[in-house]
């Protein structure tokens, strides 16, 4: 399937990713539409999108382009799960030139660890949720 990416925000169809994670995901269940919106804002936020322009997929990211950012709200809509498209996605996040450096990326997941292992993540501690990818080693 032929797709492509973007960070443009104007482009995101609000009102489907609303609906995705205010009914069908397990971590934002009852987040408003106006919650929605706001994380959309304060976060940078990357499309995933047909040829055709269709949304087949977003997540987005809180970070400060530096030293660390957080992976949140990664999201394939229903009908297009189970064709790559979320490697397609990750991958494109934590390589693009905006995000590439970061020292640590950290997410939440409680059922994607091994997607994220392939891309470099690890469980932090007992945790059965948080993952990181670190290039900071602390002594």
């Amino acid at each position: 399937m032929e797709t492509y990416i973007t960070t443009n925000k104007e482009q995101l169809d609000t009102y489907k990713i609303h609906q995705y994670i205010s009914q069908d995901s397990y971590w934002g269940m009852g987040r408003t539409l106006e919650d929605v919106q706001k994380t959309i804002q304060h976060s940078y936020c990357f499309g995933l999108y047909s040829k055709t322009n269709e949304q087949l997929g977003f997540a987005r990211v809180v970070t400060d382009f530096v030293v660390f950012a957080y992976l949140m709200d990664v999201i394939i809509f229903k009908e297009h799960q189970g064709k790559g498209l979320g490697n397609k996605l990750i991958n494109h996040i934590i390589k693009s030139d905006a995000l590439s450096k970061i020292k640590t990326f950290a997410l939440k997941t409680k059922d994607a660890h091994t997607l994220y292992e392939r891309y470099g993540f690890e469980k932090i501690g007992n945790s059965k949720l948080w993952m990181a990818k670190d290039k900071v080693v602390l002594l």
